[in-house]
């Protein structure tokens, strides 16, 4: 994006088809307005922060392919490779949020069989693979035979599986734990809004804190990285981000970052929001910082390198045994150079559990070498994603998604795509049968 004022494609919330869209600066808040010749205007807020545009500019070069975004089930000329592959192994849910990407319960049609998953496998390496795979659903953990997929994937060769979970079934099942460790689990993505039941119970329909922590204590008997993942509603749980931070660093280091998801409406939520019912990406930001007790300083936040610049914000640091975060260097700009591959590296290097130090003897380097040894067991990140509904989509972005799910039928979809809703629930893709690859 080369200005903020500049003109995109994007997509008409009543209809989904492709429409002409201009990103407005107007009073220190940037919009996103486009007209539909059959359903009207719409204008959406999508960055409430003049101050940090110069900073998520991206200035690499526009494309707009056209059969973006009904046909990225084909598009050969995507901006992006994959970072992250989701597979849906389930739509089954054992809770029934008030936000769902993929708008699951307990009533759904039968799990992909382990045949069906093994043809994903295959098709991802076809495309390039190994990608870091997350495991999803639904609530993948209401299957009894994760494990057999979770050693599938790494058989296959891929050497980061996480699995996002609420973790209902990890914090009363242990066995079921120690078999997705034995089999491989890299991390658990666990789902963690608040420290407070009372955003819990609005959220997710029942009282969960509890869970979450003894999941978390389950997952540090069983060496398995976490990273604590919050969906950011205003009103609900936006006062909980410093909370959220400090209770995650309280666990370092089996958390290993906490990850915060500003509330994007599809799924179960079609209808139209209002500007304050919308968390931008800055307003998350301000959030966590403010709340932070000094913990963070903006400056320590940036684009990250893979997706647009406006997509993400990522800050990686070392957490000190004084209690301080000492933030590590990071790239000012997006960086278009393998970054896909890089991101994908690099996550699974800092979400996995640290290894055991070897045993072998190293030099002494004194106050540097205990730096270097707390970075290998403390990393701890701090990041956000602000995934794209029918009112935000800008084409320009997602044409750089690095996230991607595999369709039932083997299509890899871009996720904002993928999961995208008109105002009354029709989908592009999700429940839509297309004929294979």
């Amino acid at each position: 994006m080369s200005a903020p004022d500049a003109s995109t494609w994007s997509v008409c919330p009543e209809c989904l088809e492709r429409i002409a869209a201009r990103r407005v600066l107007r009073e220190g808040s940037l919009y996103l307005e486009k007209t539909c010749p059959r359903h009207g205007d719409f204008s959406t807020v999508i960055w409430r922060d003049a101050d940090t545009l110069a900073i998520w500019q991206d200035n690499r070069p526009a494309q707009f392919p056209e059969n973006c975004p009904s046909g990225c089930t084909t598009c050969s000329g995507h901006g992006q490779k994959p970072c992250c592959v989701l597979l849906e192994v389930t739509r089954r849910c054992d809770l029934s949020c008030s936000f769902c990407f993929a708008s699951s319960g307990p009533a759904a049609g039968p799990d992909p069989d382990l045949r069906t998953i093994d043809g994903w496998y295959s098709r991802l390496l076809d495309a390039g693979g190994p990608f870091n795979i997350q495991l999803s659903g639904g609530e993948p953990c209401m299957r009894d035979d994760l494990e057999t997929i979770v050693a599938l994937g790494r058989r296959r060769g891929f050497p980061f599986i996480q699995v996002n979970t609420n973790g209902l079934r990890i914090a009363g099942d242990p066995g079921y734990l120690k078999r997705l460790a034995d089999a491989g689990l890299s991390t658990v993505y666990l789902q963690f809004d608040a420290t407070d039941d009372a955003a819990y119970e609005r959220l997710r329909g029942r009282k969960l804190f509890s869970l979450k922590q003894r999941a978390v204590e389950n997952c540090a008997k069983q060496n398995i990285g976490v990273v604590l993942v919050a969906t950011v509603v205003p009103g609900i749980n936006d006062h909980e981000l410093g909370s959220i931070l400090r209770a995650g660093l309280a666990c370092s280091p089996v958390v290993r970052g906490v990850h915060f998801q500003p509330v994007s409406y599809f799924g179960r939520y079609p209808q139209q929001p209002a500007h304050e019912n919308r968390m931008t990406l800055p307003d998350c930001m301000r959030c966590v910082v403010d709340q932070s007790g000094g913990l963070l300083e903006l400056r320590a936040l940036s684009p990250a390198s893979s997706e647009h610049a406006m997509c993400s914000f990522h800050g990686t640091f070392v957490y000190m045994a004084d209690g301080r975060l000492q933030a590590l260097p990071h790239s000012p700009q997006p960086c278009a150079c393998n970054a896909a591959e890089k991101a994908r590296d690099f996550v699974a290097r800092a979400w996995a559990y640290p290894q055991a130090e070897s045993s072998t003897p190293q030099l002494s380097l004194g106050g540097w070498d205990a730096f270097l040894e707390r970075a290998r067991t403390h990393l701890f990140t701090v990041s956000g994603m602000a995934f794209q509904d029918a009112w935000t989509l800008d084409l320009e972005r997602l044409h750089r998604c690095h996230i991607f799910i595999v369709s039932p039928e083997g299509h890899i979809v871009p996720f904002c795509a993928y999961n995208l809703t008109s105002r009354a629930g029709e989908s592009l893709y999700r429940g839509r049968t297309r004929k294979s690859p």
